[in-house]
């Protein structure tokens, strides 16, 4: 039992966490009668989502994705001026498919070579889980606001919020005004 702790649920404490609050926010759903409650098991239950996917794209000890523009030094190292594309006017030629199969690099590729230097992906945080859930947010917060709306409608209504209650008059043939 001590095995299955340290190796199961310490590692990912979170993820269990957010399990659990998503069961919380299923059960609110399914079991609860109030479709205001019902619209917060909702809101937990997306919360919970958004959670752990924000928390997949946490690494220990990572950077922000951003690689910075050179000094100006090594730009002026980097760009020949000299060079027969820079007194065309031109940009750097594409190099073609076979030229990339052997190894082959253009100019430009040279030129990207020299100015950014190569990352490891290992050190770098992924930004797309987290610009996903800020969407994801906004969608859930639009979504909830819309639903607070109809049940706003339902109750002036109905006079109820409770869902077999609604149920009940619309089944017995509508509301008398």
């Amino acid at each position: 039992m001590l095995e299955f702790l340290e190796q199961t649920l310490q590692p990912r404490f979170n993820f269990w966490i957010y399990v659990i609050l998503m069961m919380i926010g299923l059960w609110a759903i399914i079991a609860k009668n109030n479709l205001i409650k019902k619209l917060i098991g909702l809101s937990l239950f997306q919360t919970a989502i958004i959670l752990f996917y924000v928390s997949l794209g946490v690494k220990e000890d990572a950077t922000i994705p951003i690689i910075e523009k050179p000094p100006a030094a090594k730009q002026s190292e980097t760009y020949n001026n000299s060079s027969k594309e820079a007194q065309n006017n031109r940009t750097p030629k594409e190099a073609t498919p076979d030229e990339k199969k052997r190894g082959m690099l253009s100019e430009g590729e040279k030129t990207a070579k020299k100015i950014y230097p190569k990352v490891d992906p290992d050190t770098i945080a992924n930004p797309l889980p987290h610009v996903l859930m800020l969407t994801a947010i906004v969608v859930g917060v639009a979504t909830l606001g819309v639903a607070l709306a109809l049940a706003q409608v339902i109750f002036r209504e109905f006079g109820t919020l409770e869902e077999d209650e609604v149920l009940k008059v619309i089944k017995e043939g509508g509301v008398d005004e």
